[in-house]
């Protein structure tokens, strides 16, 4: 369902994929609705939970079907890199997975606008959000999830600290690691850990690609979202929402498709460690509160925004 001719000049623009994740999708579109996010963008990669009927049904949505493979789309990057080329230009675009809620400064009192307009204002084009992963107090299947529900109201606890950064000289962008899943997943192998710096928010131009998910871009400008000489660039968070009661179905699902990055290593990570005992919490485990919070801990700024 294609609704792009309902798109006006100034929308913020979200684009998706997503496969059978038809219990998220409710609270997914509201919480960024509320936001202030004008027009979705999913590639729906051949779901059989009744999501592609659901967000066909979304007045403010237009997707797209593809039953091919998402290891050889790169992970989905193709096709959203077509749906931006073809229909971002000169849009703030906002790109996450179903599980990604992005947390910015001022984000209780402020739309999303507020912030672009701001980034517009100050010249900057790309806007940068730690991947922080949220997961449940006890066992991940303890609590089950609801359509419509806001998942951080089960998974509402973090890592505050593990975190380690480097720099990659080839793209100029921070390689950022660490938190549960390199603490419970990957305690031997940390750099095998998966990467959580991300850059999801972007003043479109049709010349910008993604090279990696959203982990950098070209021109490697972009890439370029903090600050070399001792300050601090305004950056954000993105809770994410995926250690719920459904993920060891989805975790043996996505094992047996083997679409995923590096021959699915990390999906053989999580079944190998949560067969037996499949939670997350330790003793040095925070509880959510808000951005404050998260800014106070040095996981997100707000830099020159006032």
């Amino acid at each position: 369902m294609n609704r792009t001719e309902d798109i006006r000049a100034d929308d913020l623009l979200l684009f998706c994929t997503q496969r059978n994740e038809r219990i998220r999708l409710p609270y997914f579109l509201e919480y960024y609705r509320e936001m202030g996010v004008g027009h979705f963008f999913f590639v729906d990669n051949d779901s059989n939970d009744g999501s592609l009927d659901y967000l066909a049904d979304q007045p403010d949505v237009s997707v797209w079907s593809a039953k091919a493979s998402y290891k050889r789309a790169r992970f989905g990057v193709d096709w959203l890199n077509w749906l931006q080329m073809k229909y971002a230009h000169g849009h703030w675009a906002l790109t996450v997975d179903p599980d990604e809620f992005l947390v910015y400064p001022f984000c209780d009192t402020r739309p999303l606008r507020a912030l672009t307009d701001w980034l517009d204002a100050s010249s900057i084009k790309s806007f940068s959000a730690m991947l922080l992963d949220m997961y449940p107090k006890g066992r991940l299947d303890e609590q089950p999830y609801q359509a419509g529900q806001n998942p951080i109201e089960i998974a509402s606890w973090f890592d505050s600290g593990n975190y380690t950064i480097s720099r990659n000289h080839l793209f100029t962008n921070l390689w950022i690691q660490g938190g549960p899943r390199a603490r419970v997943f990957f305690p031997d192998e940390p750099a095998k850990a998966p990467a959580l710096n991300k850059v999801p928010l972007v003043k479109w131009d049709k010349r910008y690609t993604y090279v990696s998910s959203t982990h950098m871009l070209l021109p490697r400008g972009l890439n370029q979202v903090y600050d070399e000489w001792g300050g601090e660039k305004a950056s954000g968070v993105l809770l994410h929402a995926k250690f719920l009661d459904t993920f060891g179905a989805k975790a043996e699902e996505e094992l047996e498709r083997s679409e995923h990055y590096a021959a699915s290593v990390e999906y053989k990570a999580y079944a190998d460690r949560l067969k037996d005992d499949p939670q997350l919490w330790c003793k040095w485990s925070e509880r959510y509160i808000s951005w404050r919070q998260l800014e106070i801990l040095g996981l997100m700024s707000k830099g020159n925004w006032a």
